[in-house]
């Protein structure tokens, strides 16, 4: 005779997460709160806030890459200028729509400013690839962000094109 196996029980959050969202919704609408699955509640609002810290932390990595290329770009710059403008204008009115929603988060995105233009810098040093060798190319990026939260964010500012680099190195 073997053992018997309990199957461990299935809560609705692990059977059909929308139908345990929505009976949430009801039951903290309704006043049953001994009923809410305090546990998995507290999991999704904790995801939530580190969710929403992850998008502004990648939309303002976007938005660096974005203002160093038009920056640094020689050819591209005028082949992409309109796109990159374009992409640059999105990923503004985003973080602005995520502050906006959560102004909490701006001094969060202060503490994250500068890792997270060192990470563009990065990243838009690949887009040079075969280009230039890889040390090279992130130095064509300054080491200091290029402008302040403000600047970043502000719709009529775009930095200055930098005639010294051209996209080759010296």
């Amino acid at each position: 005779m073997g053992i018997e196996i309990q199957p461990i029980a299935q809560t609705l959050y692990d059977q059909d997460y929308y139908l345990w969202l929505r009976t949430t919704i009801n039951q903290l609408r309704t006043s049953q709160f001994s009923s809410v699955d305090l546990d998995n509640l507290i999991e999704e609002l904790e995801d939530m806030g580190r969710s929403q810290k992850r998008t502004v932390k990648s939309l303002l990595i976007r938005l660096f890459e974005h203002l160093l290329k038009l920056t640094d770009w020689n050819v591209e710059r005028e082949q992409n200028q309109g796109h990159c403008k374009g992409e640059i204008r999105t990923f503004r009115r985003e973080i602005k729509d995520e502050l906006k929603d959560s102004p909490s988060l701006k001094p969060y995105i202060l503490e994250i400013f500068d890792k997270c233009y060192q990470n563009a810098r990065t990243e838009a040093s690949d887009a040079y690839g075969g280009k230039l060798r890889s040390q090279l190319a992130i130095d064509i990026f300054p080491a200091i962000p290029i402008g302040s939260l403000e600047q970043i964010l502000d719709e009529n500012w775009f930095p200055e094109y930098n005639h010294n680099h051209h996209g080759k190195p010296d």
